[in-house]
């Protein structure tokens, strides 16, 4: 992946971070340990992508493109605001052909269907789908379940795969550590 990094002059992705052919990347991209794209995904400027996050192939974050409030001023000369930053946290999974709308935050562990249109923010482990999106679900049922994942996110970077126990307790946490 180095190759891809210097390609797309990528400073601010992190050394795990993994993406397919066909990509438009904005330079400033900044990304957490683990973070995976799709092919033919294309992200704007000012978006920053936590860790354990997950895009299907031709997702695309944009927005704000032209102006179009300036009587008699045609919008394709009518230039362009700035982009707010978005932000795409934590353990999020991105469905195929799933657009985000500049500006939005994309709270931890939730998950955005595909061919979703994501206009407004989206709250910690929601399940959201269609145009425009709104919440379909949630993705852990208790405040338990939620809290136990809270913990292994804070933690150090996870690499491998982790279960609870097979007696159904939660106690413990048991993934593999790599990196710091």
């Amino acid at each position: 992946m180095w190759f891809v990094r210097r390609w797309h002059r990528l400073d601010g992705v992190h050394p795990t971070f993994h993406c397919l052919n066909g990509n438009e990347l904005s330079p400033d991209l900044v990304t957490g340990a683990h973070t995976y794209i799709g092919r033919r995904c294309w992200i704007c400027p000012r978006v920053t992508i936590g860790r354990y996050v997950m895009f299907a192939s031709e997702v695309v974050v944009l927005g704000g493109d032209h102006r179009f409030d300036i009587p008699g001023m045609p919008m394709m000369f009518s230039g362009r605001p700035e982009l707010p930053p978005t932000v795409i946290e934590d353990d999020v999974w991105v469905g195929y052909r799933a657009v985000i709308m500049a500006g939005v935050r994309i709270g931890r562990g939730s998950i955005v269907a595909a061919h979703a249109v994501v206009t407004k923010d989206v709250e910690p482990y929601s399940i959201v789908g269609g145009v425009p999106a709104k919440v379909v679900g949630r993705r852990f049922a208790t405040d338990a379940e939620i809290a136990l994942h809270d913990r292994m996110l804070e933690g150090s970077v996870v690499s491998g795969s982790w279960a609870p126990p097979k007696d159904g307790t939660t106690k413990s946490i048991t993934a593999s550590r790599a990196l710091p």
